[in-house]
Order: structure tokens, then sequence, then C-alpha cells
């Protein structure tokens, strides 16, 4: 299954925000086109990230039912209150394993966050919500280079993290390869194997498609893309863009996606990025332009 990041790590590092209204028409778009699950705004600081600046006014202008498929990054219980006030159902607790990168992006160390898990989950079990533990640098760290897997499997089978519904791993730079990514997953759906399992892919180094599809194989429920590829972790020097959704879907081939649907997405992909002034790194949506004609998926227009 695919979980779009578009809304949250594609956009984190453009510099430029989205106005509300674009960004409720983008989340309807995808969700119209049958994408299962959506990240769509973070708590992150504004001053710090701008483009999440108006994560909670997206949130309000979202029906119920809407944010029943939709995710929020939040880091602190604090971040989880204030979500919750505004509608948000469901959280992506993140913190990083490396103590390093959890300096530079929350600000804290790894086990400080750790510590304050308990209180998150407990929030938000009273707003009739679930929370997913998200494992930055799980396999890589920008400052302190290739993360122990142990470490990974501490944090996950922690007491203190036992309320998660779901743990995502982050290749956070993109670093990782197939195989390192499905020992990860099958050792951590092994240690808690009540938990659904989420990968987050970059494709820094051309491994994004082919390290999901190895998380899929290895037993990952949900794999995360972005809009073309866009996006990358601002406080993690050397991460590139997402896997490209539409890269994914192609990969995957679900039940709701067809040829009209890549051309659809291919058009939503090809506004947005020229709103905002960055490159399409999608594969498929490439192809989907080509002349190709007598392949179903090429587009027979042009958004």
């Amino acid at each position: 299954m695919l979980r779009d990041v578009t809304l949250r790590d594609g956009l984190q590092l453009t510099g430029k925000v989205l106005a509300t209204e674009r960004k409720v028409e983008i989340t309807r778009t995808l969700l119209r086109l049958g994408v299962p699950e959506l990240e769509i705004g973070s708590m992150a600081r504004p001053d710090l990230v701008p483009p999440m600046a108006n994560t909670l006014e997206l949130v309000a202008a979202l029906e119920p039912e809407e944010l029943q498929r939709c995710w929020v990054w939040v880091a602190t219980p604090r971040q989880v209150a204030r979500a919750a006030a505004a509608g948000v159902r469901n959280f992506q607790y993140c913190l990083s394993v490396s103590d390093a990168h959890n300096k530079a992006n929350i600000g804290r160390t790894a086990e400080d966050s750790v510590a304050a898990m308990p209180d998150a989950i407990e929030l938000a079990r009273q707003a009739g919500g679930s929370i997913q533990l998200c494992l930055a640098t799980a396999f890589t760290c920008p400052f302190d280079g290739p993360v122990d897997p142990d470490r990974v499997l501490a944090i996950a089978s922690d007491p203190r993290t036992e309320g998660a519904a779901d743990i995502v791993l982050a290749d956070t730079l993109g670093q990782a390869h197939p195989a390192q990514v499905a020992a990860l997953v099958e050792a951590v759906r092994t240690r808690t194997p009540r938990r659904r399992i989420v990968f987050h892919g970059h494709d820094t180094w051309g491994m994004g498609v082919a390290n999901s599809l190895a998380a899929l194989a290895a037993g990952a429920a949900v794999v995360d893309g972005s809009l073309g590829g866009l996006g990358g972790c601002p406080f993690a020097p050397g991460a590139s863009g997402n896997t490209s959704s539409e890269d994914l879907l192609f990969a995957t081939r679900p039940d709701w996606f067809a040829p009209a649907t890549l051309a659809a997405l291919v058009d939503t992909t090809e506004r947005l990025l020229a709103e905002l002034g960055e490159p399409n790194r999608s594969r498929a949506a490439e192809g989907a332009r080509s002349k190709a004609t007598a392949f179903e998926w090429v587009a027979r227009t042009s958004g």
C-alpha cells in the first residue's frame, strides 16, 4: 500500500508555502484517485520549516472522513495535543535513531524522545486516534554514518513505544540497499509482530523503488512516496527527494491503479512542480509522456 507524503516530506525542502486551498485541492485529488493514505503536514516550528506553517489550517479545512486517511508529523506530546485539538486523529511521532540527527532535527537526544512517547501515546488514545513510531535515520546518519540495527530494534521493542500501532523505518538519506532494507524490516517485524511496518525511502542513490519492493517482500505493509520524487530533510545534509509515488505505483500495480489514474497523477505532479520550480524525478511520469503510444500506460493527453 502507498502512503503519499508530498504535502509533508515533499514540500518541506522547497522553501515555498503552498496556499491552504491548494493543499486542500491536492489532498482531495489524491484521495479521489484512490491513494489509500496521505501525510499532509507537520507540527514542526514554522520558523524552521516554513512550508508546514499552515498545516492546522489544512486540517481544519478537511472533513473528518478525509482526516481518517491522513497523517500529521509530530515530535513531542505538546505537538500531539495541539494537533488533536485541531482535529488530527493519525499522528506520526518521529525521532531519529541517531542522537546527532535527533538533536539537529528535534533538539534532544533519542532517549529523551523515547521517554516522552508514553505521554504522546496517551494523548493520541484520548483523542480516539492512532499513533506511529517513526524511526528516522534507521540505516545511516548524515553526521555519524552507519546506524547499528540493534539500536533500531532496541527502540522498536522498548516498552515505552509499545502503544504505537505502526513502526516507520526511514531511509532518511537514501543510502540503504535492498538486502539491508529487507533484513531490517524482517528483524523489526519479527521483534514486534503485531505492528504494521511502513518503509519510508529516499531515492538519493537510485534505490528508492528497489528498496521499497524489498521492504514489501520482507513484510512491510506500506511504503511512502511523493509526487515526482519531491522532498528531502532540511536537517539531513545529503538527503534528496523521496521515492516517486508514480514509480512505486507503476511497480506495485494496486487494484485501484490504472493508466487513467497514472495520467491524472502525472498531470497533478506537473502542475505542482511547475508552481514550486522543482524538477520531476519520476521515471514513470517520464514514460507516461513518451511517444510509445502502443503502450497503454502512456498518457494520451497532457495536463
